[in-house]
């Protein structure tokens, strides 16, 4: 019988000590290379020590962990973060997310987020590629607000939250996107075996997917369009269905994946069943939430089919349909 634990065999196994953070062994993990060499060779000895993944008892003198916060920070001056690709140089303007220097707008332990997760020190970022017209956190989405923290400081803070209880440590916003360089460099100092979450939107670029493989324990996902159509006109995104599938595919094959899916109204038969339908044929053996929370917010009032807060009898549609293509729900 298929259980929450085992789907998430290597997250419990942390969390009962029996195993260790994907970023821990990164750390280990020995690569050889120069800041001289090209952005491609280093993509090269990138993908062959993942490939190889061998871990070392001791702290090699250069390791995966350190190439991933190089190439990071060579994607960031340049910046292609997410499929936006805008490729304006962070360290002097903000890019289409509205980000520059990442900024929290809060961080605390959530007991909000699925069973198996809370406890959660949630990390909230300001920014979000995303501009979705019902955004409930559009406050911080849509404005550069919140403070720049020092990465050391920021691990000192989780470290107090491993002690108060916290599981995990969950990187969200907004999204967590546009400061994968600060969260690495983040993980860098820290030392402690706790999982990380990366509870993101999944417009990603296929260079942050690969940055992210053997950093990441959990991918908290969320799938919100099941078409094109919709996400341009809801969340003002190009080419979402094939970005979100692809990477979906790829944080499957990298980590262990817990789907979202909000249902909004009047899209049941365009996007949530398609979602669920592209879940069951792909064979994703994955946990999936299907959330009937949502509530107009931010600009909703004026889209006249999201004006309301999702019906019952929508949601228990949505989620019967889950039941009937056999998924795990949570």
């Amino acid at each position: 019988m298929m259980t929450i634990r085992t789907l998430l065999p290597k997250y419990h196994d942390i969390l009962d000590e029996q195993g260790t953070a994907q970023y821990l062994d990164c750390k280990h993990i020995p690569v050889s290379f120069e800041r001289s060499q090209s952005t491609d060779e280093l993509w090269r000895t990138h993908d062959e020590a993942l490939q190889l993944m061998k871990v070392q008892n001791t702290t090699p003198k250069q390791s995966l962990l350190d190439l991933k916060i190089e190439l990071a920070d060579r994607l960031y001056q340049a910046c292609c973060l997410c499929e936006h690709k805008c490729r304006v140089n962070r360290e002097k303007t903000a890019g289409k997310c509205g980000v520059q220097e990442s900024r929290i707008a809060s961080k605390f332990l959530h007991y909000g987020e699925e069973t198996v997760l809370v406890p959660s020190y949630t990390i909230f970022f300001s920014g979000c590629t995303f501009n979705c017209v019902f955004c409930q956190n559009w406050d911080i989405s849509q404005n550069p607000c919140g403070v720049a923290i020092e990465p050391k400081a920021l691990v000192t803070a989780v470290k107090q939250r491993k002690k108060q209880g916290a599981r995990n440590v969950n990187w969200v916003g907004g999204d967590p996107t546009s400061n994968l360089l600060y969260i690495l460099n983040v993980l860098k100092k820290l030392d402690s075996n706790i999982p990380q979450v990366w509870n993101s939107n999944m417009y990603c670029s296929e260079e942050t997917m690969k940055l992210l493989h053997g950093v990441m324990d959990i991918y908290l996902t969320d799938f919100k369009y099941g078409n094109d159509s919709c996400a341009k006109r809801l969340s003002k995104i190009d080419g979402y269905t094939a970005v979100v599938k692809r990477n979906h595919m790829l944080a499957y094959q990298q980590g262990e994946v817990i789907v979202r899916h909000l249902v909004l109204p009047n899209h049941g038969t365009c996007c949530s069943r398609p979602i669920l339908e592209w879940i069951q044929k792909n064979t994703l053996e994955v946990a999936v939430n299907v959330m009937g929370q949502y509530r107009p917010e931010y600009h909703a009032d004026e889209y006249e089919e999201i004006t309301y807060p999702v019906l019952r009898e929508e949601y228990l549609q949505v989620k019967e349909y889950a039941e009937t293509l056999g998924l795990f729900l949570i």
